[in-house]
């Protein structure tokens, strides 16, 4: 937890809540332990969804659907999202659910490894959403940059690493220790990039979003 958890409890308690399948899911991702974005970063990604209108959305890490079906809720009419996964046990779980919700039709689900899938699209993508492996986000930025049309929004989560960011490499655990370095990296590049304006946020276990500015 980075904010106190009483403002946290606050903040969410006002929060309207999602469908009953998306609670459903959020729920089976809680009770399997499969990762899923916290309620202030599904309330983030609801806003930005509402000022930046996507018709075109990347989403970098699927898991088993949840913030895929997220944004399919709340984007706007004809929006198509392209979502990439590679733990071959979660993607026939996403699939199902994308079934389930009837959302297959604006839901594709990229099987493998999104540093290959990556190098591989040509499409211009308004919104790209970020929720992989976090060592990896400074290795798929290039690519990211690429495909980032003008004015889209680049949005990634879990940036903070539960507040391990601000220490020393040498005081977090050996196994995070490349983690750590390359989310400061990617954190750095990002503010640093000049064809990205990029805001660091404490939501959830931390999140930027960035825009990319005209050529």
């Amino acid at each position: 937890m980075i904010t106190d958890e009483r403002i946290s409890a606050f903040i969410n308690s006002l929060d309207c809540g999602n469908t009953e399948f998306l609670n459903e899911i959020e729920d089976e991702c809680r009770r399997t332990n499969v990762p899923v974005i916290r309620t202030q970063m599904q309330s983030l990604l609801k806003f930005l969804l509402a000022v930046n209108r996507p018709q075109k959305i990347l989403e970098v890490g699927t898991a088993i659907g949840f913030s895929a079906l997220l944004m399919s809720e709340y984007a706007p009419d004809g929006c198509h999202i392209t979502t990439i996964e590679k733990y071959e046990k979660r993607i026939p779980l996403a699939k199902e659910n994308f079934r389930r919700a009837g959302r297959e039709d604006v839901i594709t689900l990229l099987e493998g490894d999104a540093s290959e899938i990556l190098k591989g699209l040509t499409e211009s993508y308004d919104f790209i959403f970020m929720d992989a492996a976090k060592g990896q986000y400074i290795h798929f930025l290039p690519d990211i940059l690429r495909l980032l049309g003008a004015g889209g929004l680049l949005v990634s989560d879990n940036v903070l690493q539960d507040g391990d960011i601000i220490e020393s490499r040498f005081a977090v655990t050996r196994r995070n220790r490349t983690i750590h370095a390359r989310m400061r990296d990617y954190l750095y590049e990002l503010k640093h990039n000049r064809q990205l304006e990029t805001v660091i946020l404490p939501v959830g276990d931390g999140v930027t979003v960035s825009v990319k500015l005209d050529a």
